[in-house]
């Protein structure tokens, strides 16, 4: 089996990979994380329990240059390790069945406060809750298994550019606050980007994207 080298350029690139590699780990041990290099820079993806993908981009380099490994193998070798270059784990790139946006093509629409994000994410984790009160919680699922998709769809924020509204479901902003991306900081912002299929959120550490329209399937 193939093992990739991870040569983050910093101790702060290590960090910034190590803190990505644990937050999906501590999700799912066993979540396949996705490793691209591109002009000396490394991009980090993983799925999330809702259903909404992460990303985070650090400088260094991945040799071979694409590689998929499970995030408890690279959060072990990204902690453990004191060496530069770090062992990512075996690949099972087999397992990856996630497609990926496009680099380019994306459209700013708008800047929202990351203290509206934390808002609506507060009052979507209250009706979790309430609803968890009434149903109950079976202990050891991830907390998302027990939401009905109405919950994670309903749009607590919509923005508009041009004359067209952008709604923002709860599950992509779940994501983004899972991920630990959005600083709390007084006057830090979240950019919505999207292209004519996909929704992105940028914050200070890292994004989140979804696709807005399903693939459509072919007509004979």
């Amino acid at each position: 089996m193939t093992v990739a080298r991870f040569t983050p350029q910093s101790a702060d690139d290590r960090t910034d990979a190590t803190a990505f590699a644990g937050r999906v780990a501590r999700w799912n041990p066993t979540e396949p994380v996705r490793l691209m290099a591109r002009d000396e820079q490394v991009t980090l993806w993983a799925s999330t329990p809702f259903d909404v993908l992460a990303t985070r981009t650090v400088r260094g380099r991945l040799d071979p240059g694409t590689t998929t490994v499970r995030a408890a193998d690279l959060l072990g070798g990204l902690a453990v390790s004191t060496a530069a270059a770090v062992d990512t784990g075996h690949d099972v790139g087999d397992v990856w069945r996630h497609r990926l946006p496009p680099p380019d093509g994306w459209r700013a629409i708008d800047d929202l406060p990351a203290s509206a994000v934390e808002r609506a994410v507060r009052s979507g984790t209250q009706a979790v809750a309430r609803l968890e009160r009434q149903n109950g919680h079976a202990a050891g699922r991830s907390r998302s298994a027990t939401v009905p998709d109405e919950i994670l769809d309903a749009a607590p924020i919509t923005v508009s550019d041009d004359g067209r509204d952008t709604a923002i479901p709860l599950r992509v902003l779940f994501a983004l606050s899972g991920m630990g991306f959005a600083a709390n900081a007084p006057d830090e912002v979240v950019r919505v980007r999207t292209t004519g299929t996909w929704l992105r959120l940028d914050a200070r550490y890292g994004a989140v994207v979804r696709r807005r329209i399903a693939t459509l399937p072919l007509l004979v």
